[in-house]
Parts: C-alpha cells; sequence; structure tokens
C-alpha cells in the first residue's frame, strides 16, 4: 500500500509538471472540447494538441490510480483517518477533473483556472500524506527519540509558506504576469519596482516570498542536519528541501532570463510542487513526533499495555 501511494504521488507530480507545459505553451484551448478531444478518444498529437490531450491523459492515469489507492485503503487499512484522508483526496481528483473541463469550456477563465492550479497542489499534498502515513516511518515514530518535535511549529509554518508562495505562482501564470519584471535579481533596476500595476506587484510578491521560502526551507534544512542528522525520517526531506530550494532560485532566474523558455520555466512549476511535498513530509513527521511526545515516557508504556492504540 506505501509503495502504492507513493506511486500515486510521484504520478500526480507528473501530472502537474504536464499542466506546467500546458501553461508555458499556451496550449490551454488547443483542444477546444471536452471531455472528448476534437470528438475522439485520441486525436493526431500535433502542436499545442500534444501538451493538452497529453495532460488530460496524464490526469486520467492519476485519477485511476487514486480511485485503486482509496479502495485498497477502504478495505485493508484499520485507521478510520486514514480512510477520512483517503476520501478527501479522491474527492479532490474528480473536483480537479471537473474544474479541468471547465477552463476549457469556460475558456480559460483566470479565476477557474487558478482555482485548478490550487487544487492540483492541494490534491499532490493528500497524496504525499498518504504516502507517508502508510510508510514504515510512521509507524516507527513511536520508538524513535521525540526530540525531532521541536521542529513541528517550524515546519508547518513552511508548508503554509510554500503553498502561499504556489497560489501567488499561479496567479501570476494565469494572469500573464510571468515576465512583468523583465531583469533578475533586480527589478526594473532596482530593489523595490514601482508597484503601480497589478502584474507588477503580483510578480514582485513572487519574487519576494520566494525569497522568504527559500530562507525558511535552508534554515530547516541546516536545523536538521546538525541536530537530527541520525534521524533518516527527518533527514533526507530535509536534504533534499535545501537542494530544491537552491535549484528553485536558479529556475526562477532562468525563466526570466530565457523570457520564459519551456524547459526551465516547466521545470520551475515542478519543482515548486516538490518543495511543497518535502515540506508536507516534514510537517507531518515532526507533528507525529510532537504528539508522542507530549504523552511522555508513560505513553510508550501506555501502548504497550495496550491502553493507547497501536496504530495512529
Amino acid at each position: 500500500m506505501h509503495r502504492f501511494a507513493l506511486l500515486t504521488s510521484f504520478a500526480t507530480l507528473f501530472l502537474i509538471f504536464a499542466g506546467g507545459l500546458v501553461t508555458t505553451t499556451g496550449s490551454g484551448l488547443a483542444v477546444p472540447d471536452w471531455p472528448l478531444s476534437y470528438g475522439s478518444l485520441f486525436p493526431p498529437m500535433v502542436g499545442g494538441v500534444f501538451y493538452e490531450h497529453g495532460h488530460r491523459m496524464v490526469a486520467a492515469a492519476v485519477g485511476l490510480l487514486m480511485v485503486a489507492l482509496a479502495v485498497w485503503i477502504f478495505l485493508r487499512e484499520p485507521r478510520r483517518w486514514v480512510g477520512r484522508l483517503a476520501a478527501a483526496a479522491l474527492a479532490a481528483v474528480v473536483v480537479q477533473g471537473a474544474l479541468g473541463g471547465l477552463t476549457v469550456l469556460l475558456l480559460l477563465p483566470p479565476a477557474v483556472s487558478i482555482t485548478h492550479a490550487c487544487l492540483a497542489q492541494t490534491f499532490f499534498c493528500l497524496t504525499v500524506a498518504l504516502a507517508v502515513v502508510t510508510g514504515p516511518s510512521w509507524r516507527k515514530a513511536r520508538s524513535r527519540p521525540p526530540a525531532g518535535a521541536a521542529l513541528a511549529p517550524a515546519a508547518i509554518v513552511l508548508a503554509a509558506a510554500v503553498y502561499l508562495q504556489l497560489v501567488v505562482g499561479a496567479v501570476m501564470r494565469h494572469m500573464g504576469a510571468g515576465l512583468a519584471i523583465p531583469d533578475f535579481p533586480l527589478s526594473f533596476g532596482t530593489i523595490l519596482p514601482p508597484l503601480d500595476s497589478a502584474p507588477v506587484a503580483v510578480a514582485f510578491a513572487h519574487r519576494f516570498w520566494g525569497l522568504v521560502v527559500a530562507l525558511l526551507a535552508l534554515r530547516m534544512t541546516a536545523r536538521v542536519i546538525v541536530v537530527h542528522r541520525n534521524d533518516r525520517a527527518l533527514l533526507v526531506p530535509a536534504a533534499l528541501l535545501g537542494a530544491l530550494a537552491v535549484a528553485q532560485v536558479s529556475l526562477g532566474a532562468l525563466a526570466v532570463w530565457t523570457s520564459r523558455a519551456m524547459v526551465p520555466t516547466t521545470l520551475h512549476v515542478a519543482c515548486g510542487a516538490a518543495i511543497l511535498g518535502l515540506s508536507v513530509v516534514l510537517a507531518l513527521q515532526t507533528a507525529r513526533l510532537a504528539r508522542l511526545g507530549a504523552g511522555g515516557a508513560g505513553g510508550v508504556r501506555a501502548v504497550r499495555a495496550g491502553a493507547l492504540p497501536r496504530q495512529g
């Protein structure tokens, strides 16, 4: 189940990459009908149709994976709250598919497109959460020292900050403000540009908050490496988080310097989602340690005595 949840999560990350290709190449209306594509299930994959219909195919595959995972969890997972989490993820992917159809049928209205992008990140967070709570590190948390619990507030703040940054990025992309500020790292040759238009204000907000997120991510990585380097459940995602934070800033710069070339711009979208996923992993793992640590040493004895559930 854990491996299948991981597969679903990585497939969702690839779906976000495919969606980024659609917006980067301006192929959102390359296929004007929905749910069929030019009246068929498989149109000629030429031009923008390749990106738009390819995105639909990947979305359908992710939807099927999520249905299978949800059914598996409903039948075999004894923890009811995990079943509710799977139900939420299943509902999210259904709504996401409907929003994808609406973006086409309504000719890409910004409000619907932005909601579609944000729900994609929310669904990805849910699949990451399912992968974490079905994994061995979650079950073994009771035997781990609760020192990592001190990171829980910072990890939760980081995850929220990353999600907010992706929301701002979605607004920027769908209002066509990606190059509203044409230079980097300065903005129109200054640190603070004239915020006299919505596109410039949104683009600068994306840059400013991106710097905040990068600093928070690097701080989290440093804290884990210094204090919790013997805990692989924290060290691995933290190390990846730091590396991707540096890569994300570089990709953002390349997107501006290349006038939003397809490869760096789309990788920037996918890298942002990956950073969000790693932040969710750290938030969940540290919050679990905090919850277990709150019970003190007596919590472990109570579990062994059967006073508390063994699975949580």
